[in-house]
């Protein structure tokens, strides 16, 4: 069965329609934003009986609610009606269409700077009778309804009163739907124009008044999901529409302003979520649906459960999920429910993840993995520090990262990591006895995998795993070569550092090593500016020496070997500048670091290291949109 109809309507009835409030707009469509050019063509393609394409429009009175608005500069003498339908296409054109034909207020639109203008329409009657001449008939009047010249000084046309515009002979706009009054002024102010205007009115004003408006009808039984979608698909010229702001306009509908909740407003002295949750940078690029993800996963999880419990089995089960139908589905006491506990569990995770020594939201592999995390710390609050718990926790994490599972579309793994890894946590058996058993050890870990030739193609910093891979080295201690403190502290103290070759790559050049190789991780570590600025293009032998005798710094050959081994490098290949033997043992060790991590071994057998990777920077743009 078709859930729209397709039809058309007379220009003066929509425009009637509209006027009365029975055609209003949802909250979630943007303000009007067209220009004065904008506008003045659409009148020249009606005036021309020119299709103007379809407006879509959907029928209140179902299941879904949305806060509405009128459209711009309508005005009511009571209350504002409840509307019949509400625009979800065709926005700007009605809009112009009904400000320009409908009301006696000026037009607000914008000039071609985008700067708000008040304007009046006119048509040039004796430009619009000539051939080819329609376009330039159209014009905009100030809103005194003078052209001016010389600053202001002179006026050089003045439509200021209904018998200054029939001397002048040019029509207002705003009289094109009915023009009874006008043509009366007309009569008796101008009665020798009157045949020339009735040429015009067959022409120009009958083109208007007879216009047949495409219109689609979305019917009541139309699901917010489907709403969302077919407004992106309408609108694929402006902003996409956001699930927030679909949400945010059916609470509207409850008096619930979800905007504020979440950006807080001074005007209303209210602070929002994310100013408490983006107090921890680590969150700072934590949106609004991924704050609703964390409560539809929540409130679907409890639901879940509740069905186990009740008996139901197999697709009778409410499944966990993030998808989108699930968040536009929550109701606002759903919402309000769940909405304290998960600010709480974002700003858990946010520890958690200072644990494992990430400081700035730009050092996250996936911001994706932030929302199972959080919806599982709401859960588990205080007890994510109990050893065995955080030992889970941390193993799935650096699945997630390591095994690069974060990127592209992640909902369905959300989903599952939230019910598997509490069950996880939940199981009393040990990691040994749930292998045997199946299907209890969370799959994010069971399908990770770290394959050894990977950190020879593991060269772009904003690649997942390479980001893990410089925080794992950080995490066990690793000192700059320079300062001597370690890298972490420093980077606390907003001393400049960068990730660097360990090789110069200029030394590397000259000795004939390939950028393939030389620009891998196993390259490259974190070191602050300074040490990078004395390293230069000198071989490690050379510059080792030479940071080790600066009169700040002042290391023996032990000291300054054990800074250097803080990153996992062989300080004997370091010195003697044998490059292979230092992109061995280093390779072996970063895969120890990776091993202890997952909680898994890696087959070491035959890699080819320099390979290049296949989406390893498609995986991450994806993952951080």
């Amino acid at each position: 069965m078709s859930t729209f109809d397709s039809t058309k309507t007379p220009l003066p009835e929509i425009i009637k329609q509209v006027t009365e409030g029975k055609v209003q707009l949802p909250d979630f469509q943007r303000g009007w934003v067209w220009d004065d050019d904008h506008v003045r063509s659409l009148l020249v393609s009606i005036a021309r009986s020119f299709p103007v394409g379809a407006v879509m429009l959907l029928e209140t009175g179902g299941d879904i609610r949305f806060q509405v608005r009128p459209i711009e500069n309508v005005q009511f003498a009571g209350a504002i009606p409840e509307p019949e339908r509400l625009i979800l296409d065709g926005q700007q054109r009605l809009t112009s269409l009904t400000q320009v034909l409908a009301l006696e207020t000026p037009v607000k639109t914008f000039n071609e700077k985008g700067r708000p203008i008040d304007r009046y329409y006119y048509v040039d009657i004796n430009l619009a009778l000539e051939d080819g001449r329609l376009e330039e008939a159209f014009v905009a009047i100030e809103h005194d309804r003078k052209v001016k010249t010389n600053f202001g000084r002179d006026v050089i046309l003045d439509l200021s009163t209904a018998e200054k515009e029939c001397d002048a002979f040019f029509f207002p706009c705003n009289q094109i739907l009915n023009s009874d009054a006008w043509e009366e002024s007309l009569q008796e102010h101008a009665p020798d124009k009157f045949p020339a205007y009735m040429q015009f009115r067959k022409k120009v004003l009958n083109a208007f008044r007879g216009y047949q408006l495409p219109l689609i009808v979305l019917g009541k039984a139309t699901t917010k999901e489907a709403v969302c979608l077919v407004f992106e698909k309408v609108n694929t010229g402006g902003v996409p529409l956001s699930v927030f702001e679909l949400v945010t306009a059916s609470f509207a509908a409850d008096n619930f302003n979800l905007r504020d909740d979440w950006y807080g407003s001074s005007l209303r002295k209210v602070t929002g979520r994310a100013e408490r949750i983006k107090t921890e940078a680590i969150l700072d690029t934590v949106e609004p649906t991924d704050f609703l993800q964390a409560i539809s996963l929540l409130h679907t999880y409890e639901r879940r459960q509740a069905d186990i419990a009740a008996g139901k089995t197999g697709k009778t089960i409410s499944a966990v999920s993030a998808k989108r139908v699930s968040v536009l589905s929550l109701s606002l006491s759903e919402y309000q429910r769940w909405a304290s506990e998960v600010e709480k569990g974002f700003l858990l995770a946010a520890k958690f993840l200072r644990k494992e020594c990430f400081v700035a939201s730009r050092d996250l592999p996936y911001r994706t993995q932030l929302v199972p995390l959080a919806t599982v710390l709401s859960c588990l609050k205080e007890r994510w520090l109990e050893p065995k718990v955080h030992d889970k926790l941390c193993r799935w994490f650096w699945c997630g990262v390591l095994g690069e599972l974060y990127g592209g579309a992640v909902e369905t793994r959300i989903a599952n990591d939230v019910e598997e890894l509490l069950r996880w946590i939940e199981s009393p058996l040990d990691d040994e006895a749930a292998d045997l058993i199946g299907g209890i050890i969370p799959r994010t870990i069971t399908e990770a995998s770290f394959q050894v030739g990977r950190l020879g193609t593991l060269r772009s910093r904003l690649s997942a795993a390479y980001k893990g891979l410089n925080t794992l080295v950080l995490r066990q201690g690793a000192k700059d070569f320079f300062w001597k403190s370690t890298v972490q502290d420093l980077d606390h103290e907003e001393v400049a550092l960068d990730i660097h070759h360990i090789f110069p790559k200029a030394w590397c050049e000259d000795n004939g090593i390939k950028p393939a190789v030389f620009d891998a991780i196993i390259n490259k570590t974190p070191i602050s500016y300074k040490a990078n600025r004395m390293i230069g293009r000198k071989a490690p032998s050379d510059y080792l020496g030479s940071i080790q005798s600066h009169k700040q710094v002042g290391l023996s050959d032990a000291a300054m070997n054990a800074i250097v081994e803080s990153h996992f490098i062989d300080t004997a290949a370091l010195r003697s500048d044998d490059f292979d033997r230092f992109y061995e043992r280093r390779r072996q060790s970063l895969l120890d670091i990776v091993e202890e991590a997952m909680g898994k071994l890696i087959d070491r057998g035959i890699s080819n290291d320099h390979e290049e990777p296949e989406n390893d920077n498609i995986q991450l743009a994806a993952a951080n949109a």
